[in-house]
């Protein structure tokens, strides 16, 4: 008598995969958004500061695009972009009327309107399932040209179980040493209770 094969595990509803906008829409629906600082982040703000001219950013994974705002009011040109509903309906009521090109749409599949020279990261990696990484890296290389940055905050531990994920220095490496060079890398300064002590803010060059 021949073994059956075994069942295959059964699929996590949509609510409960992160890769899945209904993940991040439930969060929304019930307030539960440990990752929301409510305010823009001291270092961002800093290296934006330190900037000799606006620059055409992207900002993926926005969820209240507190960062898109601050730079509109800075008169820069600003792309946010969220696949969760819920997530871009909590940003546009944060912007108001600020100029943002605020999208609901897939990082990994949209058509960007113009060419990036920034895009900005906080807490978009860290909420991405592992299977997805080598995807992350190949399109933000895909999206910058040479001499584009990509900076932001970074969720250096051994974290397995996420959201938030967290990524080992080596990981990080792996995904962006081939097509960016590390210019920055630093503890990040006042982080919020959920990464506290194991983020870092990074700035990436792109070869």
């Amino acid at each position: 008598m021949s073994e059956q094969p075994p069942s295959p595990a059964p699929t996590k509803p949509p609510e409960q995969r992160p890769e899945h906008p209904d993940f991040w829409c439930k969060r929304f629906n019930e307030g539960v958004t440990p990752w929301d600082a409510g305010q823009v982040p001291e270092d961002f703000a800093g290296f934006i500061a330190g900037q000799n001219q606006p620059i055409n950013t992207l900002i993926p994974g926005c969820g209240s695009a507190w960062e898109a705002g601050h730079l509109a009011a800075l008169g820069w040109p600003v792309t946010a972009l969220d696949f969760s509903p819920k997530a871009v309906a909590a940003a546009r009521e944060c912007l108001g009327d600020a100029p943002v090109e605020l999208l609901c749409a897939d990082f990994f599949a949209f058509t960007p309107s113009q060419a990036y020279q920034l895009i900005y990261e906080r807490a978009f990696l860290c909420a991405l399932p592992r299977k997805l990484w080598d995807d992350w890296g190949r399109r933000v290389a895909e999206l910058l040209p040479s001499g584009g940055l990509l900076a932001g905050f970074f969720f250096v531990c051994d974290q397995v179980k996420g959201p938030p994920f967290g990524i080992l220095p080596e990981q990080l490496d792996a995904l962006l040493r081939t097509n960016f060079e590390l210019i920055e890398d630093r503890p990040a300064r006042n982080s919020i209770p959920v990464f506290a002590g194991r983020e870092r803010w990074q700035v990436w060059r792109r070869r």
